[in-house]
């Protein structure tokens, strides 16, 4: 008799593919005529771009963005006729996977500009690509003078296929931060220099800023995968995760008695705990030790003692006993506590918390 793999997993990762597409509709809905592209780095935020990918492709997307070549190469399998963009720009003596994969670069200086103009005149093709300038980040983009001096470099111009200039905002999910405005006046500034190229500047929570920062456009990711976009307010985005950890064994503790690696935990009445199959090797973060909290049939079970490489501990003492048992699953990541709440029990964003999920999960695709 076949065994379900989900019995022999640790914990059960559920990724809703419909929510995903739910949200790109959400999102393109709130953008009105700009057009709205999916951000699927880092593995589609580690929820997997060859699954994800497909989704969003069903749900509308055409322009896809990821940050290195070989991430690109790996979608292109997934999307073979997907525009696929390459946020970290164009390495050097790479140009050929560029070229032989369909992928398009975003120049991020003007050494990648020349380099990209020259590649394009040796292979005598047509080579799209994209361009990016710095608005105040000072992370990648084109700087004020590199962009003075490309406009004025007409043959560099001339040997170029550019879809669209962009940019990326640093603070946009402070809506009161006065460096968004900064930004957007930097960016229509330097637009000024392609007059006739389209542009783009709102990631997921510019596109909430307002349609001054919609441009032609956006490039929404985090808030695809129901991360808030706007910290503060209710979430707009459907939830997409469900991540459950299998209980192993239940003791019981005596006052006195320590749990775990250094001890740190100690009882002060007798209770129960949980060893569950789930630590830090799966991207459950050492950092929610003593801290964070899993949920069992709509109780909260604070963790208990530092989350190891491989289990964690859960304080199972406010159950009935002989209610949790070992094979039962406790929820991590579902309905009781999203991915922003997780992060914020463990100081950290849900980025962090989405793109550190292991490859130990037995994964659930549901929905599309």
């Amino acid at each position: 008799m076949p065994i379900d793999p989900a019995a022999r997993a640790g914990g059960i990762l559920t990724i809703d593919l419909a929510a995903i597409q739910g949200n790109y509709r959400r999102l393109q809905k709130k953008l009105g005529g700009t057009a709205c592209a999916a951000v699927v780095k880092a593995d589609a935020y580690g929820l997997g771009a060859s699954e994800v990918g497909p989704a969003l492709w069903t749900a509308g997307a055409r322009r896809f963005f990821v940050a290195m070549p070989d991430e690109g190469i790996r979608l292109r399998r997934s999307l073979p006729d997907a525009e696929i963009y390459i946020l970290g720009g164009l390495f050097e003596d790479a140009e050929e996977a560029y070229f032989g994969h369909d992928l398009r670069p975003v120049l991020n200086s003007l050494r990648e500009v020349r380099l990209w103009a020259d590649f394009r005149r040796r292979r005598q093709s047509r080579l799209a690509a994209a361009l990016q300038i710095d608005s105040g980040m000072n992370r990648l983009g084109l700087p004020k003078e590199e962009v003075t001096a490309l406009q004025q470099a007409e043959d560099i111009l001339q040997n170029l296929d550019l879809c669209f200039v962009m940019s990326h905002l640093a603070s946009a999910d402070e809506a009161g931060n006065v460096q968004n405005q900064e930004q957007l006046t930097r960016f229509r500034t330097s637009l000024d220099h392609f007059p006739k190229l389209a542009a783009s500047l709102a990631n997921s929570s510019g596109i909430f800023l307002g349609a001054a920062y919609h441009f032609d456009l956006a490039r929404p990711g985090a808030a695809l995968y129901g991360i808030n976009p706007t910290p503060g307010q209710a979430n707009p985005m459907q939830p997409v995760v469900q991540l459950q950890a299998r209980v192993l064994q239940v003791r019981n503790i005596q006052p006195g008695d320590r749990v775990g690696y250094g001890g740190r935990f100690q009882a002060e009445k007798p209770g129960r705990i949980a060893t569950v199959a789930v630590g830090y090797a799966d991207g459950f973060l050492r950092y929610l030790s003593d801290r964070g909290s899993a949920w069992f049939q709509g109780t909260r079970l604070p963790l208990a003692g530092l989350v190891s490489m491989d289990v964690a501990g859960v304080d199972v003492t406010g159950l009935p006993p002989d209610r949790l048992k070992p094979g039962d699953l406790v929820e991590l990541l579902g309905p009781n506590q999203g991915v922003d709440d997780l992060a914020a029990q463990a100081g950290t964003i849900g980025y962090e918390i989405l793109t550190a999920l292991g490859r130990r999960y037995h994964r659930v695709y549901r929905g599309a």
